[in-house]
């Protein structure tokens, strides 16, 4: 599916963790039949997540392809709808059917890695020679936190770009185009919007999730994963100041109960400086806000860290695959920097293929808007990570939400506030 893959499926770890009492070890340990250095041959299972109708043409001439510079192999594609996809992801797990190559964000992949199904592609010599073909970026993003390795060939990546509307800036005497890189720079900014505006332009539309405190530079778990850690000292300052401008009016007032559609109205209604957005929404206000159009910045998310956000996607190859070889060569074979180029260019995500990037296609801007945003966001690909941890769940993210929204209101002080968040999130870890 080439969006984002933002939502953590909570069923996935409850399940998988009962697996792990009967797969053979923790951490990918291989238990299928066939070497993974071997010739690549036999049946294999391929499975997509919601490509089918937009992309059949594409993924079946790939499977050609690769059948026919293979012989003796077969892959069959299997392609599942966005809906349930985690809960189909559980169903084979637990049936001992899970496909041999799997598309998977890290989220997915880890409670799968961590029973022992799939293969982990940094002590699989077949799998860990082609380390050096993908960005450093990309390969860092499927390495899973306490189970020493990667467990997917990188595919496409994503980042999106935030949006600024310079008329806004100019109005409030900053420099349009000159646009905040840091949290202060964001926080000055916002603060001189509001009190120039007479608290009538905030400067962002929602609070802080758990992407914000990465960026910022917080500690957000262990190394292993096994306990939330974002209430340390950085954690508590952000929040302090995310309190400091909701107080002044630089956060929407209705920023604690606005989804994103409705900031992105805002936005667009230019009663917020700042919003996340993408191609599509270039379109949106050319036709319904041109003066917005014309005023348009582009750049990237605010963080303290020097390394932007981005969401990773990837091909797991299963542990215990009756032909590993077969599996591992079509795995590789899909993410190849050919065969992601050309899937990039179909559609809005980006190659992990180390210099991929580099081609004018994504340097040079075309003059459309596609072209515009694409360039921009490609910038910020490199050196990004994934910041979202890979156990966090929907529950954790509500948890989080509704604790940031006390200490905004002022209900608890922003330690309390993180303090009884992480709390809540490592209980519901441990129950996991």
């Amino acid at each position: 599916m080439p969006i984002p893959r933002r939502a953590v499926a909570a069923t996935v770890p409850l399940l998988v963790s009962a697996l792990t009492l009967t797969a053979c070890g923790s951490g990918g340990t291989d238990s299928g039949g066939g070497d993974a250095g071997g010739k690549p041959e036999g049946d294999i299972t391929f499975q997509t997540w919601n490509l089918r109708s937009n992309f059949k043409d594409y993924f079946t001439g790939l499977v050609a392809e690769f059948e026919k510079a293979n012989p003796g192999t077969h892959v069959k594609w299997l392609d599942q709808p966005a809906d349930n996809y985690a809960d189909k992801l559980s169903a084979d797990a637990a049936a001992g059917t899970l496909p041999d190559v799997v598309n998977v964000s890290p989220d997915l992949s880890y409670p799968l890695a961590k029973a022992g199904l799939l293969m982990n592609l940094d002590k699989e010599p077949a799998a860990a020679k082609f380390k050096g073909e993908y960005t450093p970026e990309a390969w860092r993003g499927n390495v899973l936190p306490g189970l020493d390795g990667s467990y997917s060939f990188p595919w496409y990546l994503n980042t999106g770009p935030l949006f600024y509307n310079k008329a806004l800036f100019r109005q409030a005497g900053l420099d349009p185009e000159k646009p905040p890189k840091s949290y202060g720079e964001l926080f000055a900014a916002a603060r001189t919007i509001a009190e120039r505006s007479g608290g009538r332009i905030a400067t962002l539309g929602g609070t802080p999730a758990v992407e914000d405190f990465g960026r910022y530079g917080v500690r957000l778990m262990n190394d292993d994963a096994t306990r939330f850690t974002y209430n340390e000292p950085k954690g508590v300052e952000l929040l302090t100041e995310y309190k400091k401008l909701y107080d002044a009016g630089g956060l929407d007032p209705q920023s604690l109960t606005n989804t994103p559609d409705k900031t992105g109205q805002k936005f667009l209604e230019q009663k917020v400086a700042m919003n996340p957005g993408s191609a599509h929404d270039l379109e949106t206000f050319k036709k319904n806000a041109p003066g917005l159009y014309r005023e348009l910045g582009i750049t990237d998310a605010p963080n303290n860290t020097g390394k932007p956000n981005m969401y990773v996607m990837g091909l797991g190859v299963s542990s215990r695959s009756k032909h590993k070889a077969a599996a591992v060569a079509f795995a590789r074979f899909v993410t190849d920097r050919k065969n992601q180029e050309a899937f990039t260019h179909k559609v809005a995500v980006f190659p992990s293929t180390k210099g991929s990037l580099d081609d004018p296609y994504w340097t040079k801007d075309d003059g459309t808007d596609e072209g515009r945003v694409r360039v921009a966001s490609a910038k910020m690909l490199k050196g990004a990570v994934n910041y979202t941890p890979v156990v966090l769940s929907e529950e954790m993210k509500t948890v989080l939400k509704n604790e940031v929204a006390k200490a905004l209101q002022g209900k608890k002080t922003p330690k309390q506030a993180l303090d009884d968040a992480v709390a809540q999130s490592n209980k519901l870890l441990k129950q996991g």
